[in-house]
């Protein structure tokens, strides 16, 4: 029986995950082995606006499985289910991602065409507060702890960006700058370990096989 796709299983499981106070950011489906009785690693990625609550991704993560072979699209084939939260080096495409990684660091790359910032495409900066919700525009912290200062640039002006690892704290007047961190985020530099890398949220992977 043919695996269902990544669209399938985003179908199946995104009215759960909503109702549990998540947003979906993505499923993968990937070979968790070689040979072809090996099972597929099943990663769904949710995130929320307060800090990972670990008991409530594990209870996701149980209530997902029962979904998922309750549908039948697995048919007797075993997966791996893996629900996680994103790493701390993730892109940032929509609006919510922005609000959520206030007092970042981040690498911006400019869409062609787009203004430069002080003769710049490629840059640095510190993620700051997102304004006008109409047309959105955010506020980068530029400088580092030696010269920060404020720019704001639309959204639709960036092409990429990612955050970074961080490991030391940034100035006091950067974060001011940015108007803090975004609640329920750690301090950059000071994230625990199981913080630094996609994955680590996750509960422990569960095999399920649809009967």
């Amino acid at each position: 029986m043919p695996m269902p796709t990544e669209e399938r299983v985003s179908q199946l499981v995104a009215e759960l995950v909503a109702r549990r106070g998540f947003d979906l950011e993505g499923v993968a489906i990937v070979a968790a082995g070689n040979g072809e009785l090996a099972p597929v690693r099943v990663k769904v990625t949710v995130d929320s606006d307060g800090p990972a609550d670990l008991d409530a991704i594990a209870a996701l993560s149980r209530d997902m499985s029962e979904l998922l072979d309750a549908a039948g699209d697995f048919g007797e084939s075993a997966y791996l289910l893996e629900v996680t939260t994103p790493g701390v080096e993730r892109p940032l495409t929509t609006e919510r991602h922005w609000r959520r990684a206030q007092g970042r660091k981040v690498r911006v790359k400019l869409a062609d065409g787009a203004e430069r910032i002080e003769g710049k495409a490629r840059f640095d900066a510190r993620v700051g507060q997102v304004a006008d919700a109409e047309n959105p525009t955010i506020a980068l912290v530029l400088g580092g702890k030696i010269k920060p200062h404020r720019v704001h640039v639309p959204l639709t002006d960036i092409a990429e960006a990612v955050v970074q690892v961080e490991f030391n704290a940034p100035g006091a007047a950067e974060l001011e700058l940015a108007g803090g961190i975004a609640p329920g985020r750690p301090v950059p530099g000071e994230e625990p370990a199981d913080l630094a890398a996609p994955g680590q949220h996750s509960d422990t992977p569960t095999e399920g096989v649809a009967e």
